[in-house]
């Protein structure tokens, strides 16, 4: 009887569209990185944040189970970061910033992306303002990245 409650409450799940715990990091991608970069601004933002990564990612999968799912971790970046989640095999297409439209394998091999997950954070005209390679897999300790890149963003 418990199989049969925790599978319909599985599939009303799935029918009601239910998310994975941290699909709330990421932010819609408009596919163009100079309207998220708009978009950010008018949000009151401070910069962007792409996260290289793909599917069968293992450490990609940990960070996501054991820290971006996390409600502190959302908060934090989502206050302060529009997040973009780009697919080093992925075939969708994005426009860097320098207008160049792409699919997201070529873009992320453009970018030099070796390793994921890797996290690039930009500004808003695009200049990277830090680059990480590779999990965080203490929340505090990825929150302090995201604070680390804000100070020294905000240094003259």
């Amino acid at each position: 009887m418990r199989r049969l409650l925790a599978l319909l409450l599985a599939l009303a799940a799935c029918a009601a569209g239910a998310t994975e715990p941290w699909e709330r990091f990421f932010s819609p991608s408009l596919g163009d990185l100079r309207a998220e970069a708009q978009e950010a601004r008018k949000a009151g933002k401070q910069a962007l944040l792409l996260m290289y990564g793909f599917e069968e990612c293992p450490s990609c999968a940990r960070m996501k189970r054991e820290v971006l799912s996390r409600p502190e971790v959302q908060d934090f970046y989502v206050e302060r970061f529009r997040v973009i989640e780009i697919d080093t095999l992925g075939a969708q297409e994005v426009t860097g910033f320098d207008g160049r439209a792409q699919p997201e394998k070529a873009f992320a091999r453009a970018a030099g992306i070796r390793g994921t997950p890797t996290f690039v954070f930009h500004d808003f005209d695009g200049k990277v303002l830090a680059t990480h390679v590779g999990g965080v897999f203490d929340a505090r300790e990825f929150m302090r990245l995201g604070e680390r890149v804000l100070e020294r963003k905000a240094k003259p």
